[in-house]
């Protein structure tokens, strides 16, 4: 079974239990290799400078430092990681702002037909908050990328004033969350170039207040089983917590982090690669190395945020590499989908698709200026595969 069929098939009823039956000690499936896409080519840029498939539009929605829409609500610099929750019959986007001081988040509320209806912050006085995660209780996880830096719970529709540190979570140099339901944890990376990936057992699911924070333990290959310990010291201090236990495993720069039907995958940026968890087998594996990809060069490289859909593809962002946000498939095939020119200088950050999964939200940290206050926040609606 190909690496996210699992997901397909559990989409159609058919169970996630398979997939982690295929795979007993080291991982067997190899990485994801170059193909078509399955929205086909890409065509000339559009007014946005955006190429995309065809069939598919972008527009703009928010540019720092500038009034959203007709909200009166000032965008934040340096929009990086987001997500997307249901309101009502709409839905909000949430953005983080990846400045110091500041940092912080904000949201842009829409109706049923995408029109948008407001805009507000959501946290504030935070310190370099770049990615983070969705909880299942509908609250977004805002993650400091800092030294000893710490996790907020915000609610997406504010105000400000209601998010909560959560220093059970550890203090480190945060960069995304993602929450497992069945499990109850809340897995955590961490962007360093010696690193570690974590994961979060609240005492009570739902209640991020108290609980226990551990860190992966492996080997140094590029696959095989895993192991949690304990984290003596989630404060971090006077010892790092990636350096508090012996055996935990290294990684070269934790970015985005996503979660679905007993696997996590994470990107990190300073070797290029893609990683799986099968949380079933505690088994690890590479879904993607841009060293190991062939023919010719490797589409997606700088890997940096991702998401998933219910149709068991992946969306990984670019920083820096060609401006790109990839697609790997469930066949293991890894195509561009999209491309801003023009912004060499910049990031693409926080994808996320809204309920219905026919809008995909994302931002250019720095934009055409190259300059954290240039930062642009974009949707691409268009027929995605469901």
């Amino acid at each position: 079974m190909k690496r996210r069929n699992f997901l397909r098939a559990a989409v159609v009823g058919a169970g996630v239990t398979a997939f982690g039956n295929r795979l007993s000690g080291a991982a067997l499936a190899a990485p994801a290799q170059n193909g078509p896409s399955p929205y086909g080519a890409l065509q000339a840029a559009d007014a946005n400078g955006i190429q995309l498939p065809a069939g598919f539009t972008s527009r703009v929605i928010a540019r720092s430092g500038q009034k959203v829409a007709s909200t009166g609500y000032t965008w934040h610099s340096a929009p990086d990681g987001g997500a997307v929750f249901a309101d009502g019959s709409g839905w909000i986007y949430v953005s983080n702002s990846e400045i110091t001081p500041g940092g912080g988040a904000s949201a842009v509320k829409f109706d049923a037909s995408g029109n948008i209806t407001g805009a507000h912050r959501i946290l504030a006085n935070t310190r370099q908050n770049c990615a983070g995660g969705k909880t299942p209780w509908n609250t977004w996880l805002s993650c400091e990328e800092t030294d000893l830096g710490f996790v907020y719970e915000c609610q997406p529709n504010g105000p400000a004033t209601a998010a909560v540190q959560r220093p059970a979570m550890g203090k480190f140099k945060h960069e995304a969350a993602a929450a497992d339901p069945v499990r109850k944890v809340v897995y955590l990376t961490e962007d360093t170039s010696d690193g570690c990936f974590y994961r979060f057992v609240p005492a009570t699911w739902g209640d991020l207040s108290a609980g226990t924070l551990q860190v992966l333990k492996a080997g140094t290959a590029t696959s095989g089983s895993f192991t949690w310990a304990n984290v003596p010291d989630p404060d971090g201090s006077p010892t790092a917590t990636r350096n508090q236990v012996s055996g935990a495993k290294r990684f070269s720069g934790g970015e985005g982090l996503h979660y679905a039907n007993d696997t996590a995958w994470f990107t990190t940026k300073g070797d290029n690669r893609v990683w799986q968890l099968n949380l079933t087998n505690s088994t690890y594996e590479l879904a993607y190395d841009d060293s190991l990809v062939s023919p010719g060069s490797a589409p997606l490289t700088g890997v940096d945020n991702v998401t998933g859909t219910s149709s068991g593809d992946l969306y990984v962002a670019e920083d820096g590499g060609n401006m790109e946000i990839c697609i790997i498939t469930p066949d293991d095939i890894v195509a561009p989908f999209l491309r801003i020119n023009g912004q060499s200088s910049s990031e693409i950050c926080g994808p996320a698709f809204t309920p219905a999964g026919n809008r995909l939200y994302f931002s250019s940290q720095r934009g055409t200026s190259g300059s954290s206050s240039g930062g642009i926040t974009y949707e691409v609606t268009g027929p995605f595969r469901s």
